[in-house]
Parts: structure tokens; sequence; C-alpha cells
């Protein structure tokens, strides 16, 4: 039993829902660990293939729980190094989405960048207000904002400390879409049916190769696409889908 979440399996996606809701699912470090946990171990289980982070109440995440960290000094903060459980999610091998609403602030917005696309309510606020704490995003924020909107973009909004509508979210490639907020979990569901229904070691291997665009050449980048292309004509589901399709009929994909 988990403290701070809710999980549940569906038709082989992992839902994983932040349930503080009386204090806008703000992140603590207990918290952060039992996503961390729980994403690892849907990340072993052959029935889940796709998984869901969503927040309960009327927002994902209003931030990291300032409580917690308001009288820490640096040498213990260091020695405690409350980050590197944020590195164990860039371990996982499935398709993590995102499903958020409300508030996505802080710790919520790094979260919700941990993971490989973002679906957003309409009404949604994401940004990073540390800078008005006399602080700044410690587990990934300042890297994965400009990485995905650019050195300029990113600098305007956290050091302004502004919040970003779902529009200016999209625009700028933070986000997938855009759904009325009503229908943005069964919409988030949806997606992750189609995902399901592709082959599992595939996905795993785009997802792969995908990351490793971001922080190398294109030319390291291809050599390890071309060696992942290669690799999935081991598999099972290699052979499946290309007899299915010479078949004409839909493919079984085991992941395998």
């Amino acid at each position: 039993m988990k403290k701070f979440i809710k999980t549940e399996i569906r038709d082989h996606i992992g839902v994983i829902t932040l349930n503080r809701p009386q204090v806008l699912n703000a992140l603590n470090r207990e918290m952060v660990e039992e996503v961390v946990s729980t994403l690892e171990r849907f990340d072993q289980v052959d029935e889940v293939r796709v998984i869901i982070i969503t927040g309960s109440g009327r927002a994902f995440v209003a931030g990291a729980d300032i409580d917690e960290m308001a009288d820490e000094d640096a040498i213990r903060m260091e020695l405690l190094n409350q980050f590197a459980v944020w590195d164990r999610i860039n371990l996982i091998k499935k398709p993590i989405l995102a499903a958020v609403h409300g508030l996505v602030l802080g710790g919520g917005f790094e979260l919700a960048l941990s993971c490989d696309m973002i679906f957003a309510s309409e009404h949604v606020q994401m940004g990073f207000p540390e800078v008005k704490l006399g602080v700044m995003p410690g587990a990934g924020g300042t890297q994965r904002l400009t990485k995905a909107m650019g050195k300029a973009k990113a600098l305007e909004w956290l050091w302004l400390g502004d919040s970003m509508d779902a529009k200016e979210a999209l625009h700028h490639g933070v986000i997938n879409r855009i759904i009325p907020e009503e229908v943005l979990f069964d919409e988030t569901i949806a997606i992750a049916k189609k995902l399901t229904a592709q082959a599992p070691l595939s996905l795993r291997l785009i997802k792969e190769a995908v990351d490793k665009a971001v922080d190398t050449s294109i030319y390291e980048g291809m050599q390890f696409e071309r060696k992942n292309f290669y690799l999935l004509f081991a598999s099972f589901d290699q052979k499946e889908g290309m007899k299915a399709f010479m078949e004409k009929r839909r493919p079984k994909f085991e992941g395998r």
C-alpha cells in the first residue's frame, strides 16, 4: 500500500495517481520515492505496456512540499542527495504519459517533463516559480525546459517565474496536446491503448533512440538508431508484424 499515490493496472496500462489533494499534491520526498518505485515495478511487469501519471483533485502538482525544505542547509541537502531518486526515472524503458490539469508547478512541472508525452487540460498553468523563493529547479527543470523550448524562452520562464498556459506550452513544444479537462484522463487512456497495440520492443527501442538524439550528434544518434533497428530483427514481433502485413491481418505482438 502506498501512502501518497494510488495505482492500478487496466488493459495493459499502469496508472499512477498522485493523491495528496488536500495540499494540491505537493511533492514530498516520500511521495517521489513512491512514484519512482512504482514506475520501476510497472517497468518490470509484463502485463503493463504503457504508464500514465495523473493527479487527483484540483491540480496535478502545485509544487514541492516547502515545509519539508524550508529549514534545510546546504551540507545536509548535499548529503541527503534527494534528487538522485529522480535520475531513476531516466532508466524506465516503457512509455510514460502525463495527464496534467490545474497547477503544474515546480517539482510537478519537472515530473511532467520527465515523462515521454504530456497531455494537458485547456486551463492548465505550468511553470517554475522557484526564483520567487530564492532558489531554482533542482530535479532537471532547467535542463528539460531548455531542451524543450530553447535557451532564450527557457530563461524567460525560469527567471520571471511566471506560469504558461496550455496554448503557450503547446506552441513551444512543451506538451503534446490540449484536451478538455472533463475528458483528459479518458483521452489519455485512449492514446495509451493505441500504444499498447504496438510492438512493445519497438516502443522501447524507439524511446531509447529518441532520448539519444537529444544529447548526441546526428551521426552518433544515427549509429545508435541503426543498431536498434537491426536488434529488432531478432524479435518475434518483427516476424509477426511483417507476416501479418503480408497476410493482410492485424499483428498479435507479444513483446519478445
